[in-house]
């Protein structure tokens, strides 16, 4: 299972989706990591026959990482069972995260932190201590010194290291064992394919950052939440940081690839009558803080938040509902990351717990002709909108590739990391994962295309004539929408379920659209995908952390939006607590429905 929202990780969304997460098998960070090619897997050589030179640099970290993994190498090399593979990725970060509140911070920090990876494989490529549910046993983390004090940051890899060596030879005879015992597996490919090695040494250069104005600008922001009594709960942080990731490896990669990023993300909160927990959540990121809307335009958007909460109170729970439906793009975007981009990673085609269900499907039609699928990490920004999921190296070192995965509906390829398949030999530059996790082909920014496009505002029409055509007194039109999850493994029911937010009903009658809340749409992959009939013609971008069984890393979507000739909807499940007894400080006359309309008009002062 898998579960992606937007940036923020909280609400009552997000906590549903971790307690199904626990649930099953699979399930929302990444650095930019690479490689050197492994010899044949007969004769692999032990990680001692010849440490790669050490690439020339200035940084006394990197010399400390590059130092110690060619002291690790050699003298492990000589142990029985001698590591094929060892790499050191070492991830620095600084960081300020400011959290206000109704015109005041809750929170303002200012962070460093320093860790590692350790990552060794034992055996041979072909088989190794990684091997099926072993996996976890690649790789052991820790925290690391921070400053330049070589001598300190030797120590503690030299630590890790034996740490990961002595789980990595007892999983490998674990996994011998359980080979020669089991039932031969249906894809018998290596555990770890040969990739060129990389060398990349990226110039920092920090973003700059005026801690004082942010500090004055949050204040402002949250403040704006005051002038609405039903908003519940709001805030407003904003994330900035620096942060470098190195890695070197006994295969000759080093790589350096410094990053900076700011998110900034605003939250409200009501609760209807009969209890459900309604959330707005709109979330801005860019390469630094500068990049972000200004002030003006972020205060339009709480307003707006503000106005929809008001609305989502008021409006009728939907009822369960099967016909047609139309996803604005960004409904679309998650759409088809949780039904489609999951089930085209990697490695859930070679595990035998998973699903498989295009595996065996390549050359085949699984979309309409008009559709088109491609991940591609290297576009850093479409329709106006920076991408989430864009990165130079994945967490192995591998380039970053784009891979056309559905053209013209025909199923091409999968997302690889360098865990080879059957028929797919090499990694694509998609092996991702947060620190401390052993990384697993995943998604980065998944463009959907589309040759069959009518124009964005004919849409709602489109889908009028196809409520027409079915009979049906009303279809679903999909607005926003706050992430999704989904289940890909055998032991549960193949199934999808994205969580939308502002969902209306459009009647054929030409009746005003009605707004309605507490609606989840379901179904299965393969059942959903072929009801699509036509797209608009604009792109449209959702930006999110998505977690599976690698960690968060960060993900967008791009997705025109798309009528479907039927769609399946649910009632969400919700709480049942009252809202707030007493009315919220400044507007202790609510009683009274018409000063409660006027205070929600005027701004209460700080």
């Amino acid at each position: 299972m898998h579960a992606c929202e937007s940036s923020k990780n909280r609400g009552a969304a997000h906590s549903r989706g971790r307690k199904l997460l626990r649930l099953a098998a699979a399930c929302i960070l990444a650095a930019q990591l690479a490689f050197l090619p492994l010899l044949s897997a007969a004769g692999d050589k032990p990680a001692s026959a010849t440490p790669p030179a050490p690439v020339s640099t200035n940084d006394p970290v990197l010399k400390a990482m590059q130092t110690e993994l060619s002291r690790a190498i050699t003298e492990l090399g000589k142990d029985e069972q001698p590591p094929y593979y060892l790499s050191y990725t070492v991830y620095d970060q600084d960081f300020v995260v400011l959290a206000g509140a109704y015109g005041s911070l809750l929170g303002n920090t200012t962070a460093q932190r320093r860790y590692a990876d350790v990552t060794m494989r034992v055996g041979t490529s072909d088989l190794d201590n990684t091997h099926g549910q072993s996996r976890s046993s690649g790789v052991t983390s820790g925290t690391l010194p921070l400053g330049n004090d070589q001598d300190a940051i030797a120590r503690v890899l030299w630590e890790l290291t034996d740490r990961e060596y002595k789980r990595a030879v007892p999983a490998l005879l674990n996994v011998r064992t359980d080979t020669a015992v089991r039932a031969e597996e249906e894809d018998k490919s290596p555990d770890f394919s040969k990739e060129k090695p990389e060398t990349h040494i990226g110039e920092a250069s920090a973003a700059p950052f005026d801690r004082s104005a942010w500090e004055g600008e949050i204040k402002r922001l949250s403040a704006v939440f005051r002038k609405y009594p039903e908003v519940y709960f709001s805030s407003v942080v904003l994330q900035a940081s620096n942060s470098n990731s190195r890695m070197v490896s006994n295969e000759g990669t080093t790589l350096v690839s410094p990053t900076s990023s700011a998110r900034l993300i605003m939250e409200a909160q009501t609760r209807a009558d009969d209890g459900m927990d309604l959330l707005r959540v709109e979330t801005f990121q860019a390469p630094n803080a500068k990049g972000l809307p200004g002030e003006a335009e972020l205060t339009a958007r709480i307003d707006k938040m503000a106005a929809d909460l008001g609305a989502l109170r008021k409006a009728p729970v939907a009822e369960p509902y099967d016909g047609p439906a139309l996803l604005s793009g960004r409904a679309a975007a998650v759409f088809f990351h949780e039904v489609l981009g999951h089930r085209l990673e990697g490695h859930r085609q070679r595990d035998e717990e998973e699903g498989q269900t295009f595996t065996k499907k390549v050359g085949q039609e699984v979309l309409p002709k008009f559709l088109s699928v491609a991940d591609d990490p290297t576009i850093h920004e479409m329709a106006g909108m920076k991408l989430a999921g864009s990165y130079d190296y994945d967490n192995e070192g591998t380039p970053a590739e784009r891979v056309d995965v559905i053209k013209d509906g025909v199923l091409k390829n999968f997302l690889m990391s360098r865990m080879p398949i059957k028929n797919f030999s090499d990694s694509n530059g998609h092996g991702r994962n947060q620190p401390g996790l052993m990384p697993t082909g995943r998604q980065g920014n998944l463009i959907v295309t589309s040759t069959q496009i009518i124009p964005e505002t004919q849409m709602r029409q489109t889908l009028i004539d196809e409520v027409k055509k079915q009979g049906k007194p009303y279809g679903l039109y999909f607005d926003d929408i706050q992430g999704g999850f989904t289940v890909t493994t055998r032991q549960l029911p193949q199934a999808f379920q994205v969580l939308p937010v502002m969902v209306y009903k459009v009647y054929a009658d030409g009746r005003p659209d009605e707004l309605v809340r507490g609606v989840d749409f379901v179904g299965t992959p393969l059942a959903a995908l072929t009801r699509i009939l036509t797209t608009g013609d604009q792109e449209h971008v959702f930006n999110g952390v998505c977690g599976a069984e690698s960690g968060q890393v960060p993900v967008a979507a791009v997705a025109p939006s798309m009528l479907f000739s039927e769609m399946e909807v649910q009632k969400r499940a919700h709480q049942h607590e009252r809202p707030p007894l007493l009315p919220p400080p400044g507007f202790e006359d609510m009683a009274s429905p018409a000063k409660t309309a006027a205070h929600a008009k005027a701004e209460v002062k700080p």
